[in-house]
C-alpha cells in the first residue's frame, strides 16, 4: 500500500525500499515514437540484497566521516552494451537481434553526479509495515518498491539468468540442478557474482549483463502501480534475499509524463529530452531514485533515420542501421551513479565540426598541468569508492587536460556555435584540469537544447545541455556557464550529496569554481581576476539580498534537516522536502549562499591553500556520496589555522547552513565590494546617467543644446550592475532609454544584460 502524501506540502516521495534491495545495474532497450509521443520497451534490473536485511546499520551520526553505508558501496558494473529488441510488449519470449559487442569506447572508464538537486527528508514514509514486512509477521510476501510515475507497466517477470550459456563460471557448483528452490538461489547467486566482478573484468561483465538481459523469463511477477511507485511481489517469497535479483519490466511512457519533454527544436523539427524535472527520471523508467542507489547502466535506443540519440554514456555512440529507416544507438557507463543523473536527448541534432586548421591549433596547444604535481600523490593511494574502472587510477587519464568533446545543435544554430562555443570548450576544460586535476569523465558532448529549456545549463555524466541564450553577445556568458557546468563533473556528479537537501554541495561549489575556471581560461592577470571576482560577488550579493526579501524563510536554509541530515527510514524510503514546490525551481539561494560560504573560507585560508584542499577532497571522495561535514572537517583538519580564530564545523553550521536569511559574516563584508575599481567605475557611470536624466526631465520639450557626455565602455557584468542601479531610479525618461540602447548596443549584448 502506498503512503498517502498531503499534496499541500509540495513534497516529493522517494518510495524505493533501497534498504532491502539495491539496484546495481540497468539494461534499457527502448523505441522512441515521435508520432505517439511515447518511449516504450524493456528494462532489466539487477539487484543486490540491501543492508537493512543483511545487518542492522546505524545512520545519521554526526561526525567528520560520512557514515557511508556499506550498501552504498555497491559494486559498479562496467561499461555495457545493450540488446536490440523488436518485441511486442505482450510477448513473453522476446526476440533479440544480434547485438553489437562491447568493444567500442572500451578504454573510456569513468563516470558519475548533478546535480539534479532536490530536498529529501527521512520522515513521512515508512513502507516496512505495509510494503516490506521482511520480519514475516503474518507471513506476508515481500514487496519490492520502485520509484515510478506516469508509466504504463505492461508486464513484469523474473529473468532466468541460469539459462545463459557459459554462466556456470559464476556459480560455486559445476552442475545446475533442476530443484526449484536451489534454482532460485542459484539465479540470485549468479547475479551476485556478476555485479561484484572486479573492475578489470568490466568488458566481460558488460557482455554477461547483455546476455542475461536477453535470457528467457521464468515466471511472471505480480505488480501494482500507484501515483509514485511500482510494487512487485512473487507469491510465497517473504524476504529480499529470496526475491528474484534480475527482473524484466515491459512498459511505456505517457506523453504527459514529467521526466521528458516532447517539443520541436529551433529548426522546427521534433525532439524529446530530459530537461531536469523535479521528479527526475521516474516517468522515463522504473528505478530507485534515492542517491544511495548508485548504479551503472547500458541502453540501446531505436529511432527513425535522421534522428540522433545523445545520452549519458562513456562511448561516443555511432548509429547502426537495423533495417530500412530504423537506426539503433548504444551507450553505457561503468561508474555507479544515482538514476537521477541518467540523461537522454533525441532529435535531428547536427554535429558542429571544427575546421581542420583550428583543430590542429587546439590539438597542439600546450595546456598547463595542475598547480602542483605534489597534489597528485593522492593518486597513488587506493580510491575510497566502490570498485569501478576509475580514471584517477589511470596514468594516461591523469595527464589529459582536454578530454574528447563534441558539440551538437539544431541546424539553424550551427554557425553561432562555431563562432564562440566550439573554441571555448578546450579552454574551459583545460582551466578546470589546471584547477582540480583529473577529469572524472572520459568525454563530453555539449548540446544546445530547445528554447523551452528553463535554465541556462544542466550537467549530466558525459553530456552538458546549454540554452540557446548563452550563444549571442560575445563569449562571456557562454564561457561562464560552460565553466559552471564543467565544474559539476567534480561537484554534483563525481562527488554527490548523500542527502538531496544539501544541494549547495553541488551548486555552491560549481558557482565558486565557475569564477576560478573562467579567469584561468581567459588567462587574466592577478589584478584583473580580483576585480572581476569582486564585481561578481557584488552582483550575487544583490541577488541573494533580493531573494531573501522575497521568499519563504524555510526555503533559504541550506541544511534544513540539521542534525538529521543523511538519515533514512528503515526501508530506505524518504521524502524530498519541497521537491515539487513551484517557487523552489527558480530560487538561487543554494547557489549563492553556498558560493559565499566557499568564498569566505577561501579568503580566510588563502586561495592557494584552499584550492589545494579542494584537490585533496576530490581525490579522497570522488565516486562517493558526502555530507557537508565531510568537506568541512577535512578542510579544518588539513588547515588548522582557522580553528585558532574560532572557525569550527559547528560555527559554520550555525552561521551559514542551518539558518535562513543572509549570514552575519556576509552582512559585514557586503559593503567592501563597492570599493572595487570595476564597481567604482560603474558608480561613476550611473551618476552621469542620473544627472543626464534629470537635465532632460527639467528641460521638458524645449530644444536645448545637448551637452556632450562621454560614457565609458563597460564589461558585461558592469553593464548588468549599471542597469540594475538605474532600475532603482523612480523614473527614467524615454530618451535616456534610447541613449542607453545606442551607447551600449544593448540588443547585441548577452542574455543577462538583455534581461
Amino acid at each position: 500500500m502506498e503512503t498517502q502524501l498531503d499534496p499541500m506540502k509540495d513534497d516529493l516521495p522517494l518510495m524505493a525500499n533501497t534498504s532491502y534491495m539495491l539496484v546495481k545495474h540497468y539494461v534499457l532497450d527502448l523505441d522512441v515514437d515521435f508520432k505517439g509521443k511515447v518511449i516504450d520497451g524493456i528494462i532489466v534490473l539487477f539487484f543486490e540484497t540491501g543492508s537493512q536485511y543483511k545487518k542492522t546499520s546505524s545512520t545519521g551520526k554526526e561526525g567528520c566521516q560520512s557514515q557511508f553505508d556499506e550498501t552504498c558501496k555497491v559494486r559498479a558494473s562496467e561499461p555495457c552494451c545493450l540488446p536490440a529488441t523488436n518485441v511486442s510488449a505482450c510477448s513473453s519470449k522476446p526476440e533479440y537481434n544480434d547485438f553489437a559487442v562491447c568493444g567500442k569506447g572500451e578504454e573510456d572508464t569513468s563516470d558519475k553526479t548533478s546535480n539534479h538537486s532536490n530536498e529529501e527528508q527521512a520522515s513521512g514514509i515508512s513502507s516496512s509495515k505495509d510494503c516490506c514486512d521482511i520480519e514475516n509477521h503474518g507471513n506476508k510476501d515481500f514487496l519490492l518498491v520502485l520509484d515510478c510515475c506516469d508509466l504504463t507497466v505492461l508486464k513484469v517477470e523474473e529473468v532466468d539468468v541460469a539459462a545463459v550459456s557459459g554462466i556456470e563460471k559464476f556459480t560455486k557448483s559445476d552442475k545446475i540442478t533442476d530443484v526449484s528452490k536451489e534454482l532460485e538461489n542459484l539465479r540470485n547467486q549468479i547475479v551476485h557474482e556478476l555485479v561484484t566482478l572486479p573492475a578489470d573484468r568490466w568488458k566481460e561483465q558488460l557482455c554477461y549483463f547483455t546476455r542475461c538481459s536477453q535470457a528467457p523469463g521464468c515466471g511472471e511477477l505480480l505488480f501494482t502501480t500507484g501515483t509514485w511507485s511500482l510494487e512487485i511481489r512473487k507469491p510465497g517469497i517473504q524476504t529480499p534475499a529470496d526475491f528474484p535479483h534480475a527482473i524484466r519490466i515491459w512498459y511505456k511512457t505517457k506523453p504527459e509524463g514529467g521526466s521528458v519533454t516532447w517539443t520541436t527544436d529551433q529548426s522546427g523539427r521534433p525532439c524529446v529530452y530530459t530537461m531536469g524535472s523535479p521528479i527526475n527520471n521516474r516517468a522515463l523508467f522504473p528505478c530507485q531514485e534515492p542517491p544511495i542507489a548508485l548504479s551503472t547502466w547500458q541502453a540501446s535506443v531505436r529511432t527513425a533515420a535522421g534522428f540522433v540519440v545523445l545520452m549519458s554514456g562513456e562511448n561516443s555512440a555511432e548509429s547502426v542501421q537495423l533495417r530500412e529507416g530504423i537506426l539503433s544507438w548504444y551507450y553505457y557507463v561503468t561508474m555507479p551513479m544515482p538514476a537521477s543523473t541518467f540523461t537522454i536527448a533525441v532529435g535531428c541534432w547536427q554535429e558542429v565540426k571544427q575546421h581542420s586548421f583550428t583543430a590542429a591549433i587546439q590539438t597542439n596547444s600546450e595546456f598547463s598541468l595542475p598547480s602542483s604535481q605534489a597534489d597528485f600523490r593522492w593518486h597513488e593511494e587506493i580510491c575510497g569508492h566502490m570498485e569501478y574502472p576509475c580514471r584517477f587510477q589511470n596514468p594516461a587519464a591523469r595527464l589529459q587536460a582536454v578530454i574528447p568533446y563534441r558539440v551538437f545543435a539544431p541546424w539553424c544554430l550551427m554557425e553561432r556555435c562555431e563562432e564562440h562555443l566550439l573554441q571555448l570548450i578546450p579552454q574551459c576544460l583545460s582551466a578546470a584540469y589546471t584547477t582540480l586535476g583529473t577529469h572524472p569523465f572520459s568525454r563530453l558532448d555539449v548540446l544546445i537544447v530547445p528554447s523551452n529549456f528553463s535554465s541556462l545549463g544542466m550537467a549530466s555524466p558525459h553530456i552538458i545541455f546549454l540554452s540557446q541564450s548563452v550563444l549571442p553577445g560575445g563569449s562571456h556568458l557562454c564561457g561562464t556557464r560552460l565553466c559552471h557546468e564543467i565544474a559539476h563533473a567534480w561537484f554534483g556528479l563525481a562527488i554527490g550529496a548523500r542527502d538531496w537537501t544539501e544541494e549547495w554541495i553541488s551548486e555552491g561549489f560549481a558557482t565558486f569554481l565557475e569564477d576560478i575556471f573562467w579567469a584561468r581560461a581567459q588567462q587574466l592577470s592577478h589584478d584583473e581576476v580580483k576585480g572581476q571576482q569582486e564585481l561578481k560577488a557584488l552582483l550575487r550579493w544583490r541577488r541573494l539580498r533580493d531573494e531573501v526579501q522575497n521568499s519563504e524563510e524555510e526555503l533559504q536554509v541550506l541544511r534544513p534537516k540539521k542534525e538529521r541530515t543523511g538519515e533514512l527510514s528503515e526501508s530506505g524510503a524518504s521524502v524530498v522536502k519541497h521537491g515539487l514546490k513551484a517557487e523552489k525551481i527558480f530560487m538561487q539561494v543554494h547557489y549563492l549562499k553556498g558560493y559565499f560560504l566557499l568564498r569566505s573560507l577561501a579568503r580566510t585560508i588563502g586561495e592557494d591553500s584552499y584550492l589545494a584542499s579542494l584537490r585533496k577532497f576530490v581525490h579522497k571522495f570522488h565516486g562517493q556520496l558526502v555530507l557537508s561535514q565531510d568537506f568541512l572537517c577535512m578542510l579544518l583538519e588539513d588547515i588548522p589555522e582557522p580553528k585558532k580564530s574560532g572557525l569550527t564545523v559547528e560555527s559554520i553550521f550555525q552561521n551559514w547552513l542551518d539558518t535562513s536569511g543572509i549570514p552575519q559574516p556576509l552582512l559585514e563584508e557586503g559593503e567592501t565590494w563597492k570599493e572595487c575599481q570595476l564597481v567604482r567605475r560603474v558608480s561613476a557611470e550611473v551618476t552621469k546617467w542620473i544627472q543626464t536624466n534629470q537635465r532632460i526631465r527639467k528641460s521638458g520639450k524645449k530644444k536645448r543644446k545637448r551637452d556632450e557626455v562621454v560614457f565609458q565602455k563597460l564589461l558585461p557584468d558592469q553593464l548588468v550592475l549599471l542597469l540594475e542601479s538605474l532600475l532603482e531610479e523612480k523614473t527614467l525618461c524615454p530618451r535616456i532609454l534610447q541613449c542607453l540602447e545606442k551607447t551600449y548596443q544593448l540588443r547585441e549584448q548577452d542574455a543577462e544584460v538583455i534581461h
